[in-house]
């Protein structure tokens, strides 16, 4: 699911209307509709008010945020697996390392 899916989802399932969700985030509703399709990506900040709306974790808007922003980046890359592979093993080695293991 991407962050576009996921707020789509939550927005409909409440019954909200774009435009209002639109006027709680203060972007255009033709924006928002971008958004739900994968077209234009939020604001990080937009992602605290989605989650206090919608009672729904950050930390789970957020992973499929920076989801969307990688597979921004790979997503005609050749090699965009291998290359997410390589960046998980890094993240590892430098997070252990930061921690002192």
């Amino acid at each position: 699911m991407t962050i576009g899916q996921k707020i789509r989802q939550l927005r409909e399932s409440t019954g909200m209307r774009q435009r209002e969700l639109a006027a709680y985030l203060a972007i255009g509703e033709g924006y928002l509709s971008k958004v739900e399709n994968n077209q234009k990506q939020l604001k990080r900040e937009s992602l605290q008010t989605i989650s206090t709306i919608f009672k729904i974790p950050l930390k789970e808007l957020e992973t499929l945020w920076v989801a969307n922003k990688l597979y921004g980046i790979i997503e005609k890359e050749n090699v965009g697996i291998e290359a997410l592979k390589v960046a998980e093993e890094q993240l590892i080695y430098f997070r252990n390392n930061e921690n002192g293991n």
